[in-house]
């Protein structure tokens, strides 16, 4: 009997997500320089994932 496809492991699984966590935004602002030290983590600006 096989295993259905969406019970295999996420190593399997190479979709691109849509949604960062907030440590992700942070890093990405950070490389763009819109980031500076000592700024709140909240209420960040919408960042698209690079490409």
């Amino acid at each position: 009997m096989s295993q259905h496809r969406s019970l295999r492991g996420s190593s399997k699984i190479t979709s691109k997500r849509n949604v960062l966590k907030r440590f992700e935004r942070v890093n990405l602002l950070q490389k763009r320089g819109d980031w500076k030290e000592g700024d709140r983590g909240l209420g960040l600006k919408k960042t698209k994932p690079e490409a």
